[in-house]
């Protein structure tokens, strides 16, 4: 049977009972009296000494192990919980007078406080504009606890101003590209998660297991499927969603596809976050093979909806998210997740205010073909 933890009144009624019990002509313990006081004392320090001894029990696996104790644990398999990333974004417009430069690390306020510095120098040309690649500041972990990678990312169009006027540059600037890839530290579920996978499946030189764990492990990856001999005999295709808070891409990563920059072989090379999870494979994996990391191609799915066609805001968007959740659930890119009309009907179905509805639209199941993922289009109700 499981050890049952009395409670802290359970304790204190014990202890007063047993000093009635063992000492003589002790009568009621009054409210203030010293014996009634040293008994709850005594009540409390066993009942804190039982809480410690349930943490400590937690801390036994990594099932239940927090903080500390289960990097620990997970450090035992080399899995290291992800740190923050940031942001960045390719093109930042600056306009001013021609010839006046911007130099590299020049600091840029969001109007929200969040800081992002230019990478390199950027020059004013002769059509008294000029653009830059940027990266945001991540805060001080004193700061934000969540490493603040995720705040980020912005939308294009977001206006940038300069910390410190420079002559000659106006001091509004704005993102012609979002910034993007910005990602928090890892929670500790996912961690977690993350680690039992590895004890669940040891190292077995290159599986797909093995490809699978190597892509979640880079910062911004929240999915990873593998596809053997995809680009051909010896190559390994590894397809990385990152469906995290960045919303700016809808998940899907930013970059191009390719194989690593550090692989001598004359191939296509990866950049942006396809590149940093290529880079990363490349010193784990197999010398014989050749890993190409890509983004899937988004399948755009239109809906028509009738029955419903007075359904609230709040319908539609609970609408929308069960989609989105089904998609999420048995979409892959490896052509054999198919989408079912029926469990997109018993999504929608189990949203508040749809009784009636008819789905018009698809009229078949949904087969995404290889290198593709479903993604919600249009929902038009009629």
């Amino acid at each position: 049977m499981p050890f049952k933890r009395k409670t802290l009144s359970e304790l204190r009624t014990e202890n007063q009972q047993f000093m009635q019990a063992e000492l003589e002509r002790v009568g009621a313990l009054l409210r203030y009296g010293n014996l009634k006081v040293l008994a709850d004392i005594d009540a409390g320090m066993a009942h804190l000494h039982y809480a410690y001894l349930d943490y400590i029990a937690l801390q036994t696996n990594p099932y239940t192990a927090t903080d500390e104790w289960l990097a620990g644990w997970m450090a035992l398999k080399q899995t290291y919980r992800k740190a923050a990333t940031a942001a960045k974004s390719p093109a930042v417009k600056a306009t001013g007078t021609a010839g006046v430069e911007l130099p590299e690390g020049t600091v840029l306020n969001r109007a929200d406080g969040y800081q992002y510095v230019t990478d390199s120098k950027l020059s004013i040309s002769a059509g008294k504009s000029g653009t830059t690649s940027i990266t945001a500041v991540l805060p001080d972990i004193s700061d934000d606890v969540t490493g603040g990678g995720n705040k980020g990312n912005a939308d294009a169009g977001t206006l940038l101003t300069l910390d410190a006027n420079i002559p000659g540059i106006d001091n509004t600037l704005m993102l012609i590209e979002p910034a993007t890839g910005g990602a928090d530290i890892e929670t500790q579920e996912d961690f977690r998660q993350r680690g039992l996978l590895a004890f669940q499946n040891p190292p077995q030189g290159g599986s797909d297991t093995d490809y699978r764990g190597w892509a979640l492990s880079v910062s911004g990856v929240t999915r990873a499927w593998i596809r053997r001999r995809g680009m051909g005999p010896g190559t390994v295709v590894i397809y990385i969603m990152c469906n995290g808070e960045d919303k700016t891409n809808h998940g899907f990563p930013v970059g191009t596809d390719g194989i690593s920059s550090l692989d001598d072989w004359g191939a296509v090379k990866a950049t942006g976050d396809q590149g940093r999870v290529a880079d990363y494979i490349y010193l784990r994996s197999p010398v014989t093979s050749l890993n190409y990391v890509c983004s899937p191609v988004p399948g755009v799915i239109d809906f028509e909806i009738s029955g419903i066609s007075s359904a609230s805001s709040a319908t539609t968007t609970a609408i929308a998210e069960a989609i989105d959740s089904v998609f999420f659930e048995n979409g892959n890119p490896l052509g054999t997740g198919k989408i079912y009309l029926s469990d997109i009907n018993r999504a929608i179905g189990d949203v508040a205010g749809t009784g009636g509805f008819i789905l018009v639209s698809p009229t078949t199941n949904i087969e995404p073909g290889v290198g593709q993922l479903p993604v919600r289009g249009e929902v038009n109700y009629t």
